[in-house]
C-alpha cells in the first residue's frame, strides 16, 4: 500500500467539516449520503440552497449554490450573457444555467489531491465565496429575468456601488 492510499483511508470525508460547519452555524442541512450534504441559508434577497458533494474520483469537493429562480425560454439567451459577464469578474468559481431546468447556480470546488484533510478554513472561504457571489449578482438576475433588462444594463446595476448612507 503507497503512502497516498493510507492517507485516504486515514483520512476524514470532508463532508464531516461541512457538516461541522453548517452545525456551528444552525444552518439547517441534510446530509443525502456519505457524499452530499444540502445546507439552506437565508441571504439578503432569497434562500439559498447549497450542496456540497465529495467527489473521490477527482479527490475534489464540489459546491452547487442554487437559488429559487426559473430563467424562461426567452430570457434564456440574455441571462446567458449575463452568466458571461459575470464570470469575467469573477477570480474563482462560476455561474452557470443549468439548460434542462432554467435553474442559475454558482459552482466551485476545492481540490483536495493525495488524501489532503479539508479544513473548516477551506470550506468556510468556498461557502463563503458562493453566497458573496450570488449576493452580489441575484439582483442583475433579476433584473433580465423579471424587469425585461439588457444583461449589460442589468451587469452595470450590480456593479454601481453606493457609499455613504442616505
Amino acid at each position: 500500500m503507497s503512502i497516498i492510499e493510507i492517507a485516504r483511508d486515514q483520512g476524514t470525508n470532508p463532508l464531516d467539516v461541512v457538516e461541522h460547519m453548517a452545525a456551528g452555524h444552525n444552518w439547517p442541512f441534510e446530509r443525502a449520503g456519505e457524499d452530499e450534504i444540502a445546507i439552506v441559508v437565508t441571504g439578503r434577497w432569497t434562500n439559498y440552497q447549497i450542496s456540497f458533494t465529495w467527489m473521490s474520483e477527482i479527490e475534489a469537493l464540489h459546491l452547487a449554490c442554487a437559488f429559487d429562480m426559473r430563467v424562461p425560454e426567452p430570457r434564456l439567451s440574455e441571462v446567458q450573457q449575463l452568466v458571461a459577464l459575470i464570470n469575467e469578474q469573477l477570480w474563482v468559481g462560476h455561474f452557470d444555467v443549468w439548460m434542462q431546468n432554467g435553474v442559475v447556480m454558482f459552482r466551485h470546488a476545492l481540490l483536495l489531491p493525495g488524501g489532503v484533510a479539508a479544513s473548516g478554513r477551506q470550506c468556510e472561504a468556498v461557502f463563503g465565496a458562493a453566497l458573496d457571489a450570488c449576493e452580489r449578482y441575484y439582483p442583475a438576475f433579476q433584473f433580465v429575468v423579471w424587469a425585461g433588462k439588457s444583461a449589460r444594463e442589468a451587469m452595470d446595476s450590480a456593479m454601481f456601488e453606493t457609499s455613504g448612507e442616505a
